[in-house]
């Protein structure tokens, strides 16, 4: 599960990507799958597209395919969403998750 620090850090190496994987009418099929693992194997952020023709919802097609390519969602914006799963070693190095302590100490009052 990715944070809140991380996504802003994913959404923002995204930004600039152009979509490798695109979802039109046969929806999300076992050749779609493969080839959207072997993408995240080979660049670990991709951009996924959804077609006008698709009839999946953007939430549903993107929790249905991270969860196929246990990967995780960083961002869903308009008909294009951004996968992420790393790879073995990562490239994309992530922020660190806040410590339960820190976190705790923010929402103290002083």
């Amino acid at each position: 599960m990715l944070t809140g620090k991380q996504k802003r850090h994913l959404r923002a190496l995204g930004h600039k990507l152009k979509p490798l994987i695109q979802i039109g009418k046969k929806d999300i099929e076992a050749a779609l799958i493969a080839e959207t693992n072997t993408s995240l194997d080979h660049h670990e952020l991709i951009k996924v597209r959804l077609f006008e023709s698709c009839t999946l919802d953007k939430h549903e097609a993107s929790e249905t395919l991270a969860e196929a390519c246990q990967a995780d969602v960083a961002q869903i914006l308009g008909k294009t969403f951004l996968l992420y799963r790393a790879a073995n070693p990562p490239v994309i190095i992530l922020p660190k998750a806040d410590s339960p302590l820190k976190s705790s100490l923010k929402s103290t009052p002083a």
